[in-house]
This record gives structure tokens, sequence and C-alpha cells, in this order.
């Protein structure tokens, strides 16, 4: 794909300061107008995504609309419903030493955004976040990832169809056009992507004290516990592993497991495996392949750092890694140290020695980066105690992935794997800057704030 050139992201991002100056973005009207233009789009060219997104990642049309299109189509749709109670001016409770003041809150687009996303989930991380930047007020400049070019094309088409450039534009590239973008004044800059590119972010923002969200990723740990429903668990996490194939930045990375269950929780996992996607998991038209042979081969590396006790197989032709799981792995190993993106599980096992297997968790997991997810199986009162103890963006008890799926929870990282959050309302105040403002009548004018403070023995009372 054609990187667009400095001159062209230059002009865009001229034109987007002086459009949102003349103030039109601001409105409720205008915001709700776009936002069910944006609507519309998504429904004419939803068959045009999903095809893109077979092309590229070989994800079939039920998973693309579930995982992708039916999420950026619930968020608009919520947007359009509250959008107006969200930037509703709100007056707030002033105290007397104020008076006769009144307090209020009011909520402001920052501005100009720049929405850069990943390969993984490529409809669904590049416009959900737009969704917030149409319905706070701002303009938006869109860089797709490279590593799915039918789908960036698609989605240029499409922004193109709907919306005019010096509003919401899409820009191409590989990661020289991100040094250019990232080289402009932006009002905020909204990225998903890995935690290394993400510090050349920060880098690139410092220099303007540009305000961003960086939507990372990480070594999510899935712990399973002696008391989980083993056949459950394993259900659940192979569906959550397997779903676009592990490369998903909420997948389950790890397991640490209860050495009890570990074997009878090997037997379950393939099982339901096999459950999902056949026997010839490589047939299923819903088993989706890795984005790239970069990938493919860093993905398959992952074999030699332990044993596999289920899986393995491969096709280079295709893209196609079945589901492993590899135990006996060391922890320094790059399965262990880096993030996997891919469907190898490695297995860590732990007992009750010592300290007890619940313990050793918490100090496996408090030790290392905080992770994008945390997931645990077993006692659910004892899933809460291992929540309490550690961090991270966002878990499950008893399930994996799933704390995605409700808008009405916030999503987002912490340290390692982000900062910032978004979905529903909280993708409005992602754009949004929240201002105070003191508005004073001017029918008395109390004179104990002025010098040379007579009044001082009462006001000290007041404050």
């Amino acid at each position: 794909m054609k990187n667009t050139s400095e001159q062209e992201i230059l002009a865009i991002h001229k034109a987007q300061k002086e459009y949102f100056a003349t103030g039109e973005t601001l409105s409720i009207p205008f915001r709700r107008k776009m936002l069910a233009n944006f609507l519309q789009a998504m429904e004419k060219w939803e068959q045009k995504l999903a095809e893109a997104l077979w092309t590229d990642l070989h994800k079939s049309y039920e998973e693309a609309y579930m995982t992708e299109i039916s999420i950026v189509k619930g968020e608009i749709i919520n947007h359009i419903k509250h959008v107006g109670k969200w930037a509703r001016r709100k007056k707030e409770g002033s105290p007397l030493k104020l008076f006769p003041s009144r307090s209020y809150v009011v909520k402001e687009p920052l501005g100009a955004a720049l929405i850069v996303s990943p390969w993984n989930y490529p409809v669904q991380l590049l416009l959900n976040p737009l969704v917030g930047a149409i319905s706070s007020g701002c303009t938006a400049v869109l860089k797709p990832s490279p590593y799915v070019p039918n789908v960036s094309k698609v989605i240029e088409e499409m922004i193109k169809d709907t919306f005019e450039e010096k509003y919401i534009a899409v820009v191409q590239g590989n990661r020289e056009v991100n040094t250019v973008l990232f080289d402009q004044r932006w009002d905020i800059i909204f990225f998903t992507g890995s935690p290394d590119l993400a510090k050349k972010v920060m880098a690139a923002a410092a220099k303007y004290l540009t305000p961003v969200v960086l939507e990372l990723g990480g070594k999510s740990p899935c712990i399973i516990d002696r008391t989980a429903d083993l056949k459950r668990a394993a259900k659940r996490i192979a569906w959550g592993k397997t779903l676009n194939s592990g490369q998903t930045c909420i997948a389950p990375d790890y397991i640490l497991i209860h050495k009890d269950v570990k074997d009878a929780f090997v037997e379950a996992f393939a099982k339901e495996v096999h459950a999902l996607h056949g026997e010839d998991i490589s047939a299923d038209k819903h088993y989706v392949r890795m984005v790239n042979d970069r990938a493919f081969e860093r993905v398959t590396g992952y074999f030699k750092d332990g044993k596999i006790v289920f899986g393995g197989k491969t096709d280079p032709a295709t893209r196609y890694i079945e589901p492993t799981l590899l135990e006996d792995v060391a922890l320094d190993s790059p399965v262990m140290t880096e993030e996997i993106f891919g469907p190898v599980f490695p297995i860590v096992v732990m007992d009750d020695q010592g300290k007890s297997f619940r313990e050793k968790v918490i100090d496996f997991v408090t030790e290392r980066e905080k992770p994008l997810a945390f997931y645990y199986f077993g006692k659910e009162s004892d899933g809460w105690e291992m929540v309490r103890r550690t961090s991270s963006g966002g878990g499950c008890i008893n399930d994996v992935i799933m704390h995605i799926a409700n808008e009405n929870v916030p999503f987002g990282g912490v340290g390692n794997s982000g900062m910032g959050r978004y979905h529903s309302k909280e993708s409005f105040e992602a754009f949004s800057h929240t201002r105070s403002i003191i508005a004073t009548g001017n029918w008395i004018d109390l004179p104990f704030r002025y010098m040379p403070y007579n009044m001082f023995a009462l006001v000290k009372k007041l404050l």
C-alpha cells in the first residue's frame, strides 16, 4: 500500500485544525448527524469490511460481525442516544465562601485527534475510538495498520464516502508515516498497539504535552485453581485462546495451574478445542490465520521453549498454527517473557508446598508488569481476593475476554498495559476536556475577599 506523503499529511492536519476552529463540530445536532452518517456507512460497507477481514486474516463473517462490526455499530447507537446528556453543562454546588457565584462543569472537545490502530481487530480498534472523537466534537485523522491492507483500503474508501477530509480523514503507510504523524501537534493521540511503540508515542507527545490514551497489551495470566469447574473452564479458555487465533490483546497468555488438576485440564482443553473447531482444525472456517509470515515464524518459534502436550501442527503456506499447549517452560524463556499473540499456551504448574497456590500466584503476577487482563477460575470468593491483591487493566472471574463485551464498563490498561479508558461514556470523556466555570452575579459584591482583609476573622471561619 502506498504511503500517504508528508505533504498530504501536513495539508490534512492544517485543514482539520482550521475546520475545528470554525466551531462547526461543537453543536450536538451536528455530532448526532455525523454519528448517524457513520452508522449508515457501517451498514452500507459491512459486506466489504467482512470480505476484507476474510482476505487479510481468514476471519469468518460470523466472527467479523460479532467481534468487530457489531461492536462499532453498538457503540455508535449508544452515543447517539446519550451524547446530549454527556455533553450538557452541569451545575455543581458552590460553598458559601463563593457567594453569590454559581459553579458549572462544561465538557469541551480536545480538538484535532490522531487515532492509530493495530492489525488484529482492524475495524473495531480503529473505528470504536472514532465514535468517541465524533461524539465529543473533535476532528480525527485515522491511521490503520499496513499489515491488513485490504481492510485498511476499505476503511479509507468508507471514510472518504462518508465524511469530508477536513473533518475525518484516513492516512496510510508504515512506521515512517507514523513518525511524520507523531511529529505534528495534535490535541489528543489515541494509540492501540505494543508497549514498545507506545513509548515512542509518549516521547513524541511530550514535545507538545499532548494527552495520550494508550491501549496496549502484555502477558495476561489465566489462573486455574483446583476448585475450578474444569469442563466449563476448559471450554471458555479454549474459546478465548483460539478467538482470532490468539491474536487478541486480552487473550489469556499463559496458565498458572494447580498441580492437582493439570492433567485433567489438558485433557479437557483438548476436547473443548475440537468441540469448537472440529477434528481437523485447519478446515474450520472460523479459525483465523496468523497475519503474516513474520508472525507465523515468531509464534511457531515458541515451540522450542517447552514440551508440547497438545497441538503443534502447522502449515507455513496458509500460516496455520494449531492451538498448542506447552509445559516444562523456563520462566525466562521467550514464551514466558514476550506477549505471545498467537495460539501457543504455556503452562506453569504450582502446588501448595511452602506457600499456598494462591499466594504463589499473587507473587508471580505482582512481580511482573501489570497485565491488560487477569483471569481466575475457581471459587468466586477466592477470585475476588486475587483481584484485590493484584492489578490489571480489567479481568474476569470464571471467564475470559467477556469484560470487553459490556459497553457499560470502561476498558483500558494500567502501567505497562496502557493508560486511559474508553467505551460508552468513557470514549466521550477520552476525547473531552472537563472545564470548570464559575459565574458570579453582579447584584452584590461582598467586601471580605478584598485587601486589606478587614473581616479576616470571619473569613477564616468560612474557609
